[in-house]
């Protein structure tokens, strides 16, 4: 319980009733301090009235009295600033570094706060906060959902910074390698950003001009292309496929020449996914973007709308794909465009995260902006997670909205983590004072 002593400390959510340390003296909480998600004591700088002696200094939180000498701060200088050490149990006295004691104050958790937060670790239905959703204020959510969109936006700009930094720099390759893992569409994302570093774009820029080259070495590279790695029902196929015969010649010339190294098949997950979904039109529509030379940073840079961005990542498949689906397999004839629902993903995970990333990286703060306006202009995603807040009266418009909202899911309800969820703080407050609305 030591998280819900360190939240009813930070928020000041004490019993009704006089705080006394362990020797008998009256306690008064005039700051809590400020809470430190560091190494080092709990609370810093906080200011309380112990007996007739105002003290300012820091404050550690533990279970037990006992926990202080576990944790070995009775030996650590960082802790030498103590000024009170609030527990939920009394087993023991404490000592600084110097040998001195250190007051305690036991500290009970009122019995609603606790009733309340052991309601959102246990129970059945979720979101378990469903109960008081209708009641909040709008202000209160609104805030709430800019702070979650921001945190997830910025996730995907340090993912894509971390790929920058793995480029060496390069932020055309990073760009390629983030829209190569959102092609995956979830499934095949993994397998996607693996492929995409593989290839090397100084090398494909050179067969830019020539889109069977090109698709040869993007097919090649996903191990696409060599008939050892391949299923049997799959080599068979494609054996007697003359376009795969030449693709496969051309890839082994290429990957002789530029001593190349391919990806395994077997990196590739088919089970359950659409043929729209397979690798081979996945890549095809990326072999037509890439020729068309709208892969460019510089071109999404340029965009001002998001009928811009659209026509951008716009893009259908090769010839020989149009009536394929995978190799040594005809289909009916369909240019498989991209669906305007998988234009709208790739928007919201390769153009917004990159327009924010590129921006803050240039400190062109209309680059950011520009990035946020993008994602209150699409229509909110429909998911699952999407649709349980719907469920509890959540109003959900934008992608803006789906997108706080899948942060809100995945980073505080997945992990438990109401007492940072100002959802989960009315929640918990909501026997306390009456209020839930703020």
């Amino acid at each position: 319980m030591e998280q819900l002593l360190h939240y009813v400390w930070k928020h000041k959510m004490f019993p009704l009733k006089t705080l006394l340390t362990s020797d008998g003296k009256e306690v008064e909480v005039i700051d809590p301090g400020m809470h430190n998600s560091n190494s080092g004591p709990d609370f810093f700088n906080a200011k309380v009235k112990i007996g007739e002696v105002m003290w300012i200094g820091n404050v550690e939180i533990h279970d037990r009295s006992t926990d202080w000498f576990r944790h070995h701060h009775d030996s650590n200088s960082d802790y030498n600033n103590v000024v009170l050490h609030v527990v939920g149990e009394i087993d023991g006295e404490v000592i600084g570094v110097d040998g001195m004691p250190i007051p305690q104050l036991k500290l009970e958790i009122p019995s609603a706060v606790s009733d309340n937060y052991h309601e959102l670790l246990h129970t059945d239905r979720f979101p378990p906060c469903y109960k008081v959703v209708t009641q909040l204020s709008t202000l209160m959510l609104h805030s709430w959902m800019a702070v979650l969109q921001t945190e997830r936006l910025e996730e995907k700009a340090e993912a894509i910074m971390r790929r920058v930094e793995m480029m060496g720099g390069d932020w055309e390759q990073a760009f390629f390698i983030t829209l190569a893992r959102n092609f995956g569409f979830g499934i095949n994302g993994d397998a996607f950003e693996e492929w995409g570093k593989s290839i090397p774009l100084n090398i494909a820029g050179r067969h830019r001009d020539d889109t069977f080259q090109c698709e040869a070495l993007f097919m090649g590279q996903a191990g696409l292309l060599q008939t050892d790695n391949l299923p049997a029902s799959w080599r068979e196929k494609a054996q007697g496929d003359d376009y795969f015969l030449r693709l496969a010649k051309e890839y082994e010339f290429l990957k002789h020449k530029y001593a190349l190294t391919a990806n395994t098949f077997g990196m590739w997950r088919f089970l359950r996914l659409r043929p729209q979904n397979f690798p081979h039109i996945r890549i095809a529509q990326m072999v037509t973007l890439y020729c068309a030379q709208q892969l460019n940073l510089s071109k999404l840079v340029a965009c001002t709308s998001l009928d811009e961005v659209i026509r951008l990542l716009q893009t259908k498949v090769t010839t020989y794909w149009q009536t394929h689906y995978s190799f040594g397999e005809v289909s009916e004839l369909n240019e498989k465009h991209l669906s305007q629902q998988s234009l709208q993903l790739l928007i919201i995970n390769t153009a917004v995260p990159i327009l924010f990333a590129y921006g803050r990286h240039q400190m062109r703060e209309e680059l950011c902006e520009r990035a946020l306006i993008f994602l209150d202009g699409l229509k909110a995603e429909n998911n699952h997670i999407v649709r349980m807040w719907k469920d509890c009266g959540m109003t959900v418009t934008t992608a803006g909205d789906s997108q706080a909202l899948i942060q809100l899911k995945r980073k505080y309800c997945d992990k438990h983590d109401c007492l940072r969820c100002r959802i989960g703080h009315c929640y918990l407050k909501r026997a306390v004072d009456g209020d839930v609305s703020r």
